[in-house]
């Protein structure tokens, strides 16, 4: 989910690389779920999150509407964000002891945390959120063994390719909402969630089906 203004307003006002270290280690957050229980509907799923959920717990885009995740509108788009657990407010993967059910295979949100992404120029870098984690005495770690994620070059190339195509749709729901076809504006919305979400994906490589699905 998008954020509104200045770099130095929502974060610590540097723009950092993978390459580079940066005061959100947490040691695992140690038995702290503050921010799972706090985050409302801003957990936004790609379809990179949509892939490993539902591979590595063996189900379907559509099992996990209603119980785990639900569909609302984001920056524009039908998106699907984690569903918050009734009367807790808290993560709907969250165990009884406030640990993370899916910890290995979470959302890139949830993985980035503190962290952000400032997009531009076709790209992004690396920003630390002001006033996000609560954890005190935080250790500098380079963001690339904070992140953890396989092939980092090839998700970052994926996720920059994924936020301006989101861009790009969003651009021609309002064009044609503005031009009173919002049959239009929805069946655009639909295909997205249609391509990237409810569209099966297989085990193996997610970044061919992702491009193949986005030819």
């Amino acid at each position: 989910m998008r954020r509104e203004g200045t770099l130095e307003e929502i974060s610590d006002g540097r723009l950092y690389t993978s390459n580079d270290m940066v005061r959100a280690g947490c040691s695992g957050c140690e038995g702290c779920s503050s921010c799972c229980r706090t985050v409302g509907n801003t957990i936004i799923l790609d379809p990179y999150d949509i892939y490993n959920i539902t591979t590595n717990l063996k189900i379907s885009f559509m099992e996990l509407l209603g119980d785990k995740i639900e569909l609302n509108m984001a920056d524009g788009v039908i998106l699907p964000n984690i569903l918050m657990k009734a009367g807790t407010g808290g993560c709907g993967f969250l165990d009884e002891k406030g640990r993370c059910m899916i910890h290995g295979f979470r959302p890139g949100f949830c993985r980035l945390y503190p962290l952000g992404r400032y997009y531009e120029n076709g790209g992004f870098k690396y920003i630390l959120l002001k006033d996000e984690c609560k954890k005190e005495n935080r250790t500098k770690v380079k963001i690339k063994s904070f992140l953890g994620i396989d092939n980092l070059r090839a998700y970052e190339k994926y996720i920059c390719d994924w936020h301006y195509y989101l861009k790009e749709t969003e651009e021609k729901i309002t064009d044609s909402m503005a031009k009173g076809n919002d049959n239009k504006a929805k069946a655009v919305s639909m295909e997205v969630l249609q391509k990237f979400y409810t569209e099966p994906y297989l085990e193996g490589d997610f970044y061919e089906q992702y491009y193949e699905r986005r030819k």
